[in-house]
């Protein structure tokens, strides 16, 4: 099989992969039971790839995940695209050849990738609109090229249906944002420890000077207590292996064998260690840095330290970069004077994530988005405060148009009333009176 088809389907599976909690050990984690199982044929190229690109078995972090996963889901279950997969190398596939096969699948799948595709658009059109409404109320102006580049993996131009198209970008684009996905995830990590030491440093901005001095006595204390572990034997060597030979599986380490430790480890059986089989090899070794019950120990920088191990096997042993370990190369590497004779491995505690000109800058960043957050505030302030006025205003004329209301009406059942009557005289009696009034001034 070649590298690079090997290399495609295993980002599929493996950069996919939750980390387990430390307390467990990976190697005897059962899969979800919704997990599609293939059972995988040893030194087998087409089943082993038939059975990664179909065996997706967690979230792989991309936020069209779903979509991704259910679209597999389907084609796996089309006899013709199974058949052509067996037959199909990663060149042909990088040139949309296989993309091309999607034509001859049954009408029931293409109307089921067509329903899915209906609803990963209108998932799409929420999202863009939603973004839209935030930037919009922020004041920004809404970069669409840059918001559409996040949705290269379908044709948001054909609405309606799932085309070969839209497979050979999903192909690609996944195979592209997953080939990222480390990098993404150590700049993640960058910024998270960045914002810790910001809101450490703005804590005591607030203390007076005995508080400063005793929240820095303990942040040292807590330093010192997370550096005070056993040693860290190197990751991939001989030292940290046999260690797992002997209190992971009960063997004695005199009796250290490569080859057997590589079939009990190759936990699938495929012939090869993938990304979540070495990092199960770490167990030990970030249990010697990391307690969950520790104050001093945070459980975001242990998956960091996982990840940082298990770059640092695949970068000396993988030697054909497709993020897979052979027995072959397993073997080599064991013969190596870096396994034999390793250096002392140094811990994220000895390699901090950012440098001084790094914090200088986020925290700048920082600061400019809390003067413009400022800013804003005290502009929609003063909205506010011109709309209470004018609200004011409003209920003022409100007041005196129901009071000019009012005196209408008054007025109004006033005019409506008759004149006055004597009592006791009819209107044809008071009329005669004043006749004859009229009468006697003449």
């Amino acid at each position: 099989m070649s590298w690079t088809k090997r290399f495609l389907l295993s980002c599929l599976v493996l950069l996919g992969s939750e980390a387990v909690p430390i307390s467990v050990d990976k190697t005897k984690v059962k899969l979800p039971e919704d997990t599609t199982q293939v059972t995988f044929t040893k030194n087998h190229e087409h089943g082993f790839y038939t059975s990664v690109f179909f065996n997706v078995l967690k979230d792989t972090g991309l936020h069209y995940d779903r979509y991704l996963r259910e679209v597999i889901d389907f084609l796996e279950k089309d006899q013709h695209f199974r058949e052509k997969l067996h037959n199909t190398d990663m060149e042909d596939i990088k040139q949309g050849k296989l993309a091309k096969e999607l034509d001859f699948v049954s009408h029931h799948v293409r109307t089921k990738l067509d329903e899915l595709k209906r609803q990963e658009v209108s998932r799409l059109r929420t999202l863009i609109k939603a973004k839209q409404d935030i930037d919009g109320g922020n004041g920004q102006t809404v970069d669409h090229q840059a918001l559409l580049k996040q949705f290269e993996y379908l044709n948001h131009m054909n609405p309606h249906t799932f085309e070969v198209e839209d497979l050979d970008r999903l192909i690609k684009s996944a195979t592209s944002d997953l080939e990222n996905f480390d990098k993404e995830r150590h700049e993640e990590f960058k910024r998270y420890e960045m914002m810790k030491e910001h809101e450490r440093r703005e804590h005591l901005k607030t203390l007076d000077e005995d508080g400063r001095k005793k929240e820095e006595e303990h942040y040292e204390e807590m330093r010192k207590k997370h550096a005070d572990h056993p040693k860290v034997n190197h990751p991939g060597s001989q030292d940290q292996l046999k260690e797992v030979w002997e209190e992971a599986d009960g063997l004695d380490p005199e009796d250290f064998d490569p080859k057997t430790f590589f079939s009990l480890h190759d936990t699938n059986g495929d012939g090869f260690f993938d990304e979540q089989e070495l990092e199960a090899l770490f167990t030990k070794e970030l249990e010697k840095l990391y307690d969950p019950t520790n104050e001093e120990d945070d459980m975001v920088e242990m998956e960091e330290e996982r990840l940082r191990m298990r770059e640092h096997v695949m970068n000396e042993v993988d030697a054909n970069k497709d993020r897979l370990v052979s027995l072959d190369e397993f073997l080599i590497a064991t013969k190596k004077k870096e396994f034999l004779e390793p250096d002392s491995w140094e811990t994220l505690e000895q390699n901090q994530a950012y440098t001084e000109e790094e914090m200088r800058e986020f925290e700048e960043h920082l600061a400019k988005q809390e003067e413009d957050l400022s800013e804003k505030a005290t502009e929609l302030q003063k909205q506010r405060e011109e709309l209470e006025k004018q609200q004011e205003q409003l209920n003022a004329q409100k007041v005196e148009l129901q009071q000019a209301v009012e005196h209408m009406e008054r007025l109004k059942i006033q005019n409506a009333q008759p004149p006055p009557q004597v009592h006791g005289e009819t209107p044809f009696a008071v009329g005669a009176m004043c006749f004859h009034t009229v009468q006697s001034l003449q």
